[in-house]
């Protein structure tokens, strides 16, 4: 299969993962964070090579630590074409609006658009995009065999927020109930924020989108 680190990244506590194949030294990287040092330096200390960045959505945390990356590794971002333009904006990308936390943030556009029901061949394996919207227009979960990994979608007990620009309460809900809560109940939640859960788990624990 694969194996996922995961690194908490920035004031915010975002969750990065890097994926990496059982057996070999390719990896790929979904949501690097603000002050990504440590997870370059993983990366150098294993000799990976990076194939790609895959951003879940592109609000500043998910997106900080894409130029520090992109510098060591000369890898290509992959995000999904309703946010195209957030990674140039940094209002859109709302590191204008928490000047406590960041100064403004942007980097250069990404290299390549995730759409519904892709299939992404990355480290040897399919990753399948599920588009689902609510937190963000562009918001994507990637799914893999067991595992899905779901940005700021859904976490333990939990969902993402919607009153952010592009945030819609509806269709969170059903990104949620029409798409994630379809899948296995066995399948390994890997959130953009706070532990691990699974699709079962929150089918019947959580409060906000029951089953």
């Amino acid at each position: 299969m694969f194996k996922i680190e995961s690194f908490t990244l920035g004031p915010l506590q975002t969750n990065c993962y890097l994926l990496t194949e059982e057996t070999g030294q390719r990896a790929f990287i979904v949501d690097p964070g603000m002050g990504p040092k440590r997870l370059v330096e993983r990366i150098k200390e294993r000799g990976l090579t990076i194939e790609a960045i895959v951003l879940t959505h592109a609000h500043f945390d998910h997106m900080a630590g894409v130029d520090e990356v992109r510098r060591n590794f000369g890898c290509p971002v992959y995000l999904h074409d309703a946010e195209a333009d957030w990674l140039t904006d940094a209002r859109k990308n709302g590191s204008a609006r928490w000047e406590d936390v960041t100064p403004p943030l942007t980097t250069e556009p990404a290299e390549y658009a995730l759409s519904e029901g892709q299939q992404l061949q990355l480290i040897g394996h399919t990753f399948r995009v599920m588009h689902t919207p609510g937190h963000s227009p562009g918001s994507v979960s990637l799914l893999c065999g067991e595992h899905l990994l779901s940005g700021d979608v859904l976490f333990r007990q939990s969902v993402g927020r919607t009153d952010l620009p592009g945030g819609k309460e509806r269709d969170l809900y059903d990104s949620i109930r029409t798409k994630l809560y379809k899948l296995d109940p066995g399948v390994r939640v890997y959130p953009g924020h706070g532990p691990q859960t699974t699709i079962g788990y929150e089918m019947a624990n959580n409060p906000f989108v029951p089953a």
